[in-house]
């Protein structure tokens, strides 16, 4: 009996591993894709793995402690091969020639780049950087409960700032949204020892990764899922000196002049988008009237 085409298809997008509320898709852990990071990994020979802290379609996040400098950073790991576009655009936006004195406070709100550095895996060579840590996202922090008046006005005010700052260098985001607005972490954070940490947060939570058909796991996928941690509080909680905005996930930026875009190519979510991203005629897209969504 001859197997046909499309039923080869079927069978290679069949998933292949038990799916796992909360985690990361496990398919990505192939050549190519996700490198396979576990608690505990040392990295460039510097930063130890504590826990995660997200992930998204081209990278996972990570919380480690820099045995060097003994404080907490995040680490980026980039999908296989990927092009750090991502840190070029950091570099650029931290280390500008000039910044308007009107903006100058949303410079506080991007991430500066610490260290940037490859691993190489099972899966291929892996772009990374570092980054400071932060709390968490709106998205998270804010899914059934709501910020004081004068918290949501900070933060309101913080993202206002950081994006006019990104403006006038130059750049445009290209995806705002709650899940990629952050709030920094109290500077009191990088002095708790990692046992201190895992007292206060709790342990990684992990499990085990299984294949549907019940066979050992290849070598490219990580024996177990880390479920990212939370290290955020109540939104009804935060007070004045919590609302400290950091945007993040800089892939989709870019810069008008050198590389314009019309809105078919706008990945921001559907609710937050600016119209000129949705209807015709096609023309270059704004960031600010998402601030309205």
């Amino acid at each position: 009996m001859t197997t046909s085409s499309s039923d080869n298809s079927s069978s290679e997008s069949y998933p292949k591993y038990n799916w796992i509320d909360g985690a990361e898709s496990l398919e990505k852990y192939r050549p190519g894709g996700y490198h396979p990071v576990m608690v505990g990994d040392l990295l460039h020979d510097r930063y130890r793995i504590i826990d995660k802290l997200g992930y998204g379609g081209y990278s996972t996040v990570w919380l480690a402690r820099d045995t060097h400098m003994e404080r907490y950073v995040a680490v980026k790991v980039g999908i296989a091969n990927s092009l750090p576009h991502e840190i070029k655009i950091l570099r650029a936006l931290s280390a500008p020639a000039s910044v308007p004195s009107s903006v100058r406070a949303g410079l506080d709100s991007i991430p500066v780049p610490l260290d940037e550095f490859e691993v190489t895996g099972p899966n291929g060579t892996h772009p990374c950087h570092t980054t400071t840590p932060a709390r968490c996202n709106l998205r998270e922090v804010s899914f059934s409960r709501l910020f004081p008046l004068d918290v949501a006005r900070a933060l309101s005010g913080g993202l206002v700032l950081a994006v006019a700052y990104m403006h006038s260098q130059g750049y445009v985001h290209g995806d705002i949204h709650l899940r990629n607005i952050l709030v920094k972490l109290p500077a009191s954070f990088d002095g708790l020892s990692t046992e201190e940490f895992y007292e206060q947060y709790g342990n990684p939570e992990t499990v085990p990764i299984t294949q549907r058909d019940g066979g050992s796991l290849p070598p490219h996928v990580p024996p177990k899922a880390v479920l990212p941690l939370y290290l955020g509080k109540k939104a009804e909680e935060f007070t004045l000196q919590d609302a400290q905005v950091l945007l993040s996930d800089f892939g989709e930026a870019f810069s008008p002049v050198s590389s314009p875009r019309s809105g078919e190519y706008c990945h921001t979510p559907v609710p937050y988008c600016p119209p000129e991203a949705l209807f015709e005629p096609q023309r270059f897209f704004r960031t600010l009237r998402t601030f309205g969504a």
